[in-house]
């Protein structure tokens, strides 16, 4: 029988257990992996004192048992030490197929993340509380609560990919943001009946806003999201059928190549939007005003109908800032005080005056190019206090 391999202080050894001449002691295993792998310790175990001028640490067999767990669970250790970084890098570069847009939010992020200290964090050491404290300090930078949720969500998708792996037990990241810091974003709200009806008639009258109003009456009465508007060209619109054909939306890439245009949101994107009489009116009138600009194409299209005196389309910021500086206009001079309008605020009137007006639920889903119903319903319905009294009325009446 062969003698029990002990330690300095007489204990006997477990299997992969050693000590080392400088009292260190280590033990060696197989991941999961197959690959054989070490971990060190002062102590043997919990209660052992750390020798003179060294640093705490878990004591060896504490190591074992959570190697022995993560063996069982099949969790492999050697992806457990990337980087957050790494981990990041690794998950865009295998879902790659993503939009233009989606590729410089991307670049942000990964710069967001390696600025901070817990980018260069083995993903194995980042605990719940490392993703919380991580949000804290990205809100002292000044960072809005949107922001920082978009950057949450990703590094949760990229974690649970390591779960996924097995590299990983649990994600870190998978928290409610605003149970941490506070949600300050202002929920987009439609406008009342009177509100919309302050807007047109202020716009219609006022100079230089005036020029304006069938753009702002068309994403009224289509709730078109803002890029799929500034993407429409003549051929877009079927007067013959009273429909608007969206199948592509006009983007802009800040410091980048400008202009450039992209497939809708989603599949459920591509879409054609009945026209109403207002619409059509405000298209032909838009169409006798643009005249012949000069020709000026864009990734194969052309034609554009939202265009400057060059012929270029105007942007999605361009009408952004236009209903900004004319809302400001409007309120230096009324008591009554219009709210902060951009043309999301449009699309959100839209779906509610046809909530509001009993339409279909699929209908609106296809009319807004939602992918999910529940988006049409609970994030851009925003049903007014006369409409639910009027239909409580109609109820019991």
């Amino acid at each position: 029988m062969s003698e029990k391999r002990r330690d300095s202080k007489n204990r006997v050894l477990r299997t992969g257990e050693s000590q080392r001449k400088d009292g260190r002691y280590l033990y060696k295993y197989v991941d999961a992996d197959g690959k054989p792998q070490s971990v060190y310790s002062w102590k043997l175990v919990a209660t052992d004192k750390i020798p003179a001028g060294k640093r705490d640490c878990v004591a060896l067999r504490d190591k074992e048992q959570e190697i022995r767990k993560n063996l069982s669970d099949g969790v492999s250790t050697s992806g457990s030490r990337m980087t957050v970084g790494e981990l990041y890098t690794r998950f865009t570069t295998l879902r790659s197929n993503v939009k233009r847009s989606t590729k410089g939010n991307r670049q942000y992020t990964a710069k967001l993340i390696a600025e901070d200290l817990l980018g260069a964090k083995p993903i194995s050491c980042v605990k719940p509380s490392d993703a919380q404290e991580w949000a804290l300090r990205m809100q002292g930078k000044g960072l809005s609560y949107r922001v920082i949720n978009n950057t949450r969500r990703s590094l949760k998708a990229a974690f649970q990919m390591a779960v996924s792996d097995g590299w990983l037990r649990k994600n870190p990241f998978d928290f409610a943001l605003n149970t941490v810091i506070r949600n300050e974003v202002n929920v987009r709200s439609a406008l009342t009946e009177r509100q919309e009806r302050v807007l047109l008639d202020f716009i219609r009258q006022d100079k230089p806003y005036d020029r304006y109003y069938n753009e702002i009456l068309i994403l009224l009465r289509t709730g078109l999201r803002i890029g799929e508007f500034c993407g429409l060209t003549v051929q877009d619109i079927d007067f013959e059928n009273g429909l608007i054909n969206i199948d592509h939306q006009l983007c802009w890439e800040k410091g980048g190549s400008g202009y450039y245009i992209d497939t809708p949101k989603s599949k459920s994107s591509i879409r054609k939007v009945p026209m109403s009489a207002e619409a059509r009116e405000a298209f032909e009138c838009v169409l006798a005003r643009r005249g012949e600009p000069e020709a000026f194409t864009i990734d194969g299209y052309s034609d554009f109908l939202f265009v400057n005196k060059s012929g270029q389309p105007y942007s999605a910021h361009h009408y952004q800032e236009a209903l900004c500086r004319a809302v400001q206009k409007y309120n230096r001079t009324h008591e009554e005080q219009l709210p902060k309008i951009s043309p999301h605020v449009l699309r959100h009137t839209f779906c509610t005056r046809l909530v509001n007006k009993n339409i279909n639920p699929k209908s609106l889903q296809y009319i807004m190019g939602h992918s999910d119903i529940n988006i049409t319903l609970n994030l851009y319905a925003h049903v007014s206090l006369d409409a639910v009294k009027a239909e409580v009325v109609k109820l019991i009446a």
